[in-house]
């Protein structure tokens, strides 16, 4: 009988989280009580994640409020401190080793003075957290595509500014039914001309043209999602051949209603077909399910052995902007994992 190990212990790089949907809830529970903030129903409880479905722009609307509301409760350089370490701390229990934390700064700056104040808060974060726990951080800043490309091109020359603070990466987020990648193409040249990856969302929500979009105007080194290019065999093609990865969220992918079942995620139409792949949590304040309970998904509904679980651990690790020995550092845990 193959030997099933503790996936916690399994080292791995996290690659697709967002900020305020790193939140622990009950840390989200006393910030509105701190500040007075009356909370919708469903972020109320503790006990399990709101029920969702973003199919629909209804359903859209419902989660962008919640997590609206969630992200009201962040007020100060305090709150940014406590929610970077505290997902750092989530992370550790998790066995990543290496996170990039995605975050649009102008979504904070009214409440940080301003866009640039914000940004630096997080980063000072970020640094800081990374320091006092001994995991790897770093920031993508993404823009969002709800609105004018020109505020994408402004978070785009910001984020090339603090490169050398550790921003790694230029993101896309938001309903990517709404807008054309194309209309970003300049926000990215931007980023990947300062040495910034070039990692937007696409694939979720939107089919396989989505993907393309995204590797044709964006010229995007890693996909948020990506799941939907199962549906294009010659884009899974293209995918593989380039060594674009996938930041694949699975149980995202199933609170959202872009599938019905765990199972009906395509893990193993991507690992077929030699798509890259990092598992990824999205936003686990709303969806319940943290680092670690993804790679348990692959396992339980999706019949990853062990060593195929390592090898997508090793994706992670090799999608990850970490330094060279940082990368060599995680793959040698990796194989000493396996080799328990």
């Amino acid at each position: 009988m193959t030997s099933v190990r503790d996936i916690r212990l399994l080292p791995k790089a996290h690659l697709h989280l967002h900020f305020t949907g790193s939140m622990r809830p009950t840390t989200l529970l006393e910030l509105a009580d701190k500040y007075g903030v009356h909370l919708p129903e469903a972020l109320g409880n503790t006990g399990r994640p709101p029920r969702l479905r973003a199919t629909d722009e209804r359903g859209w609307f419902r989660f962008q409020r919640l997590y609206d509301a969630a992200r009201n409760c962040l007020r100060e350089p305090e709150d940014i401190q406590r929610l970077v370490r505290e997902a750092a701390e989530e992370d550790l229990k998790d066995g990543s080793r290496w996170l990039e934390i995605q975050v649009d700064p102008t979504s904070y700056a009214p409440r940080l003075g301003g866009l640039i104040p914000a940004l630096e808060i997080i980063l000072d974060a970020v640094e800081t957290t990374a320091r006092e726990t001994g995991l790897g951080m770093r920031v993508l800043v993404a823009a969002n595509r709800m609105k004018h490309p020109l505020d994408a091109r402004t978070l785009a020359r910001l984020a090339v500014r603090y490169r050398d603070r550790g921003v790694v990466g230029f993101g896309l987020s938001n309903d990517e039914r709404r807008g054309m990648a194309r209309d970003f193409d300049r926000a990215f040249a931007i980023a990947r001309e300062g040495g910034l990856l070039s990692a937007p969302h696409g694939g979720e929500l939107s089919g396989p043209a989505s993907v393309r979009d995204c590797l044709d105007d964006l010229r995007a080194g890693r996909i948020g999602h990506g799941v939907r290019a199962a549906e294009d065999p010659r884009l899974l093609e293209r995918l593989a051949e380039a060594r674009v990865t996938c930041e694949v969220c699975p149980a995202s992918n199933v609170a959202l209603g872009v599938y019905e079942r765990l199972a009906d995620v395509p893990l193993r139409t991507l690992w077929r077909a030699g798509v890259p792949m990092a598992l990824g949590a999205d936003d686990p304040l709303l969806f319940g399910a943290r680092l670690a309970a993804q790679y348990e998904i692959a396992r339980e509904h999706h019949g990853f052995t062990d060593a195929e679980l390592a090898e997508l651990a090793r994706q992670s690790v090799r999608a990850a902007a970490a330094p060279e020995d940082v990368r060599e550092k995680l793959l040698v845990g990796i194989d000493e994992w396996l080799a328990l």
